[in-house]
């Protein structure tokens, strides 16, 4: 199978995109997650990732998730690619991808086994199995410590384990990863814009973006500047999405868990450029009052800048 499409677009912007729930949270909104996607595509996004973290993975079950897929796979067609957020036991992401696989999804984003116990054999062969059962692309998504340097170096030089998507925000590690792992891997920042620039100099040819689902030109453009090498817009687009994207690392009000605020915030954004966001699902929260005030201060410097028009109606 040729993986060549898929590599192709890792090296650009991946879009994280949200799962539209109704506004009791009980549905998914299928025909708001398709005017999303849409929108995002209509600016020039290509390369999309449903089912991920910001898409509320583990708070859907397989229908929704199958269903998402499929809507983000019927707008996208044949012009870019589709990249499905997988988590589980091994034989529920072999089944999923394989559902995934049918739906049209281009390849998997394989999420850290939910496991209270890992042993670091385990997850080699945890992406063996996946790898082994199917011929769709596999794209590695490292958040923590359980993909060390050894696991992702063996798993490099399995024909279908095409990426990796390094969500650590360490790039002494990172670079020596770059530098070590004998496959040829994609490396995508997953720490979106702030550090696209710093990850793009050790190596990483593309980065995913939460943002990117109301503000995409900005994504773009960041993303042509960094192919460019023009390091002085890179920086100047880096600083315009900085403000957000600190919000989205904030843990919010009473809470002292980190992030909490990533998921809420991207949704908010959406309702601001006139898209669906829509409510979050437990163990999420909505954002504060407060919060969202801010969040709407730093969307109108998006929306002002002339690089970087967000979507609208």
């Amino acid at each position: 199978m040729n993986y060549e499409k898929l590599k192709e677009h890792l090296r650009d912007v991946a879009f994280t995109t949200t799962a539209p729930f109704s506004e009791d949270g009980s549905d998914v909104l299928y025909v708001e997650a398709a005017r999303n996607t849409e929108a995002v595509f209509e600016a020039g996004g290509r390369c999309f990732i449903p089912c991920g973290n910001t898409g509320e993975y583990y708070s859907l079950n397989d229908e929704e998730r199958l269903r998402l897929v499929k809507t983000t796979v019927e707008v996208v067609g044949d012009e870019g690619v589709v990249i499905a957020g997988i988590a589980g036991s091994t034989k529920e992401v072999i089944e999923q991808t394989r559902a995934y696989k049918e739906a049209g999804a281009d390849g998997v984003m394989v999420h850290a086994p939910d496991h209270t116990y890992v042993h670091s054999r385990g997850i080699v062969k945890y992406y063996e199995r996946l790898a082994d059962a199917t011929d769709i692309g596999i794209v590695m998504y490292k958040r923590g410590p359980s993909l060390s340097l050894s696991a992702v170096s063996e798993l490099s030089t399995i024909e279908n384990v095409v990426g990796l998507k390094y969500a650590v925000n360490d790039i002494a590690a990172f670079s020596k990863m770059v530098r070590e792992v004998p496959g040829e891997l994609i490396f995508s920042t997953g720490i979106a814009e702030r550090f696209a620039p710093a990850f793009a100099l050790e190596g990483a040819e593309g980065f995913t973006t939460g943002i990117g689902s109301f503000a995409p030109e900005v994504s773009l453009a960041l993303q042509e500047a960094l192919e460019a090498e023009d390091w002085e817009r890179a920086l100047e687009l880096r600083d315009l999405t900085r403000p957000y994207e600190d919000l989205r690392e904030e843990s919010g009000a009473n809470n002292e868990f980190e992030a909490a605020n990533n998921v809420p915030a991207i949704k908010h954004g959406l309702e601001l450029a006139g898209l669906y966001g829509g409510p979050v699902r437990e163990p999420l929260v909505e954002l504060s009052e407060e919060d969202k005030r801010r969040a709407e201060t730093y969307y109108e410097q998006l929306a002002d800048a002339e690089f970087a028009t967000p979507v609208q109606n």
